[in-house]
């Protein structure tokens, strides 16, 4: 009778696979969160908390409306991603570091500005997003007044001292970054092919490696960098630039694009390892799970997810070349206000360019996790360079 037959590299592979994961799961067990006693924060409007309103626009009702009833600076009905991820730190929300009223550096500062590019537009545009003299440059050079000025505050005493952080946060913070999206607007705008605007890549990339390393050279250690979103599922693509779409309905070729910037900025991260030895840095690949939003939308709880909450109508509910939302505008001859929808908890997009608060606090409740990071360290272990 012939044997039976046992198939053992299928079995040793699964058993290989499945040990692996529990030693990594274990080894992330068993370090230590991180203290990270404040947050730096550089970015454009996905991580804007009041920059923007600050020093050109301010985001008009209803935005805002969901989480703090009243515009907040932010460019979404509620909290962003950047909020969420403050408060599972314990910390406040970070002040705009253009804001004047109010504002908190104690636990760390925004930098972030909406419209922001990592490197100087060539031309500015009457792209919908607008335009922002606040570029990823300028945003360190903000950084490094703050620095330097805030411990002249500190050591002169007075009621503005305690508003500064601590000389030693510096080095210990989270510096986060969400920027490039624009970057890559910019160029679609100028009616750029596909093929220049890919080209244009390594050289945004590069800027962004630049200021990362004098970050580092100032005593920042640990940086969490999050990836572009697919740039080719928001209705200010879809409806300005009509090509093939995919299975979720987004637009393919720009969502390469925004593949191609990723591949790039993740080469950019190895070699920033190598090159920075003290620093810890985790790329972050927001890009998948925002992906997974207009993919699987039902899975969870969104409707329509390509269509804005607040616009002025359409097959997107986006016009096509400014941010209607909250804002009274023509079409067709005729005057709408354009306002909110009555469920934005079930939409993903808010107006055309933005994500609601629901899609932000699922986009932070996976990243967090590390599962979508390299190295795979939970954000709140972020600070260590490895799983060993």
């Amino acid at each position: 009778m012939e044997s039976p037959r046992i198939t053992i590299k299928p079995l040793f592979f699964f058993s290989y696979m499945l040990l692996s994961h529990i030693t990594t799961l274990s080894l992330a067990l068993a370090l230590e969160d991180c203290e990270f006693p404040a947050i730096f924060n550089f970015g454009d409007s996905n991580s804007d908390t009041g920059g923007l309103a600050a020093s050109l626009i301010l985001p008009p009702p209803p935005y805002g409306e969901t989480y703090f009833h009243m515009p907040a600076g932010r460019f979404s009905d509620g909290r962003l991603i950047i909020d969420f991820l403050a408060k599972s730190l314990g910390h406040p929300f970070l002040s705009a570091y253009l804001d004047s009223l109010g504002a908190n550096f104690s636990h760390g500062a925004n930098f972030a500005t909406g419209s922001s590019t990592i490197r100087l537009p060539n031309r500015i545009l009457p792209a919908p997003g607008g335009y922002s003299p606040f570029t990823l440059t300028i945003q360190y050079s903000q950084f490094l007044q703050l620095k330097n000025r805030s411990q002249l505050i500190r050591h002169r005493g007075g009621i503005f001292a305690s508003l500064m952080p601590k000389e030693e946060y510096f080095s210990k913070a989270l510096y986060t970054f969400d920027i490039g999206q624009n970057d890559l607007g910019e160029g679609f705008f100028a009616n750029l092919t596909i093929q220049q605007v890919n080209a244009s890549v390594p050289d945004i990339i590069s800027s962004f490696s630049a200021n990362i390393k004098k970050i580092y050279d100032l005593g920042g250690r640990s940086f969490w960098i999050h990836n572009t979103g697919p740039i080719g599922c928001l209705p200010y693509i879809l409806v300005n630039f009509p090509s093939q779409k995919d299975e979720a309905g987004c637009a393919k070729l720009y969502n390469e694009v925004a593949q191609h910037f990723n591949h790039k900025l993740k080469e950019a991260t190895v070699q920033l390892r190598k090159d920075l030895p003290l620093a810890t840095i985790t790329y972050v690949d927001v890009y998948s799970v925002k992906y997974s939003l207009y993919k699987e939308p039902q899975k969870y709880g969104f409707e329509l997810p390509l269509v804005a909450c607040c616009g002025s109508g359409g097959k997107y509910n986006f016009n096509g070349r400014t941010l209607d939302c909250g804002r009274t505008v023509t079409v067709n001859g005729r005057q709408i206000f354009a306002g909110s929808c009555k469920r934005p908890y079930v939409k993903v997009n808010w107006d055309g360019i933005h994500y609601t608060e629901a899609a932000a606090k699922i986009v932070f409740d996976k990243i967090s996790t590390g599962a979508f990071s390299d190295p795979p360290l939970p954000l709140k272990q972020a600070c260590h360079r490895s799983l060993d």
